[in-house]
Parts: structure tokens; sequence; C-alpha cells
């Protein structure tokens, strides 16, 4: 059993999406991080950059329990524990960890600001605003450069696609970003439609929404100190 502490984010989303592809028994520990909850104790112990999504596989190496934080960190380890979806000969292992290492040092951050910037920022600042976005469409080239190559981004679907999906699937709401790049829609389409895909995003989607008023603002964008000890 794999309990995976969780709130539906992009980053949440890698690890659902790539448990339900596999099959893995998981249970789902929510951690609101609208209520700070990223920052207990308890939580702290296993995943000390305050960050979800975490795991705790009670059937580690060697019948151990793990605790992992990171998400690219948690594909690569249940990528490894199941065998599946990243290839063991070294060549194609890499090829899949770099397009992995793209999302987590690239993709995510720049999207990441880039919402923050045009939705959440109590300042409309438009040299942010226009940095992240040129930032993120050059992204999208590169992968829409990469997908006119391979139907996946590493070849075969892997943990690279499944990480960077839930980051760029926003695009479906810019329809002019999505006409000049072929490839990228229809690895859109093709993700999107894996029965997989779907269940793994579903998961707490029905949460009610929540307003972001300054308590929440503060917790996720750190305008307010927290006590770490």
């Amino acid at each position: 059993m794999i309990d995976l502490y969780y709130w539906p984010t992009p980053n949440g989303h890698k690890v659902t999406i790539f448990l339900e592809e596999t099959g893995l028994e998981y249970k789902i520990v929510p951690v609101n991080i609208r209520k700070g909850e990223q920052f207990a104790p308890e939580f702290l112990k296993f995943s000390p950059n305050n960050r979800m999504p975490a795991i705790i596989d009670h059937d580690g190496p060697g019948g151990k329990p793990l605790a992992l934080f990171e998400s690219g960190a948690i594909l690569l380890y249940l990528a490894e524990k199941t065998g599946k979806f990243m290839p063991s000969e070294m060549r194609a292992r890499y090829n899949v960890v770099q397009w992995l290492m793209f999302q987590m040092a690239g993709v995510g951050p720049m999207f990441g600001q880039r919402g923050h910037f045009l939705r959440a920022a109590p300042e409309k600042i438009p040299y942010a605003i226009e940095r992240y976005t040129n930032e993120s469409r050059r992204l999208l080239n590169v992968i829409e450069n990469r997908l006119a190559q391979s139907p996946y981004l590493a070849g075969d679907y892997s943990i690279a696609d499944m990480a960077t999906y839930p980051w760029v699937v926003g695009t479906r709401r810019e329809p002019e970003e999505l006409d000049s790049r072929p490839n990228f829609k229809r690895w859109l389409d093709a993700i999107g439609e894996r029965p997989a895909v779907k269940r793994g995003v579903a998961v707490m989607a029905d949460l009610p929404p929540e307003p972001l008023d300054d308590a929440a603002r503060s917790i996720l964008y750190g305008t307010k100190q927290f006590d770490r000890r």
C-alpha cells in the first residue's frame, strides 16, 4: 500500500496518473495547501520542503517502508519499482530522465510563475507576465519540435509525459497556442484520452472551490512566515 499525500494540482496529478496507469494500490491522504497543512510538523518529517506530493510506500525496498518527497523522485522510484514507463536500457532510460528533468526544471516552474502572475498575484506586473508567458511559449515550442520527431517526449509513453501533461493541459483554454502547434495538440489529445489519465486527474476534482482570500494567498505564495521548527 502507498500513502499518497496529495492535493489536486499538476504536481499531484503526476503521481495519481502513474498510480492509475499501473494499478498500484494507494490511499489518498489530503494535504490542503490552502490551509497550510503542508507546514504541519508531521508532514515535514518526510517532506522537508513543505510541498506535496509525498509518498510513504509501506512495501518499500527490502519490505520496509520508504518515504519520498518531490514528484520527479517519486515518479523515478515508482517506475523502477514497477518496471513500467521507463526502460531499463541505459540510453533509452536517460532519454526519459532528460525529458523528466526538462519538466521539473523548466515547464513546471515557468508555467507556475506565469499562472501566478496572471491570476493570483495581488498586483499585475506586466514585465513578469510577459517574461513568464514568453518563456512558457518557448517551452511549448521545444515540446512541439520534439513531438514532430516522436509520438511522445521520450519515444514511448513514459513518466516524462505523465509529468509534463498536467502542467500544459491548461493550454486547451488558449486555442491560439494550439493552432500553430499541431504535434503538441495531437499529444495532448492522445494522453487526455487515456482512461488512467482521466482517472488520475479526477482524484479529488469534485472539491468545492475555495475563495483565495489574503490568508490563503499568504500560505500559497510565501508572503507569511511560518514556524518550521
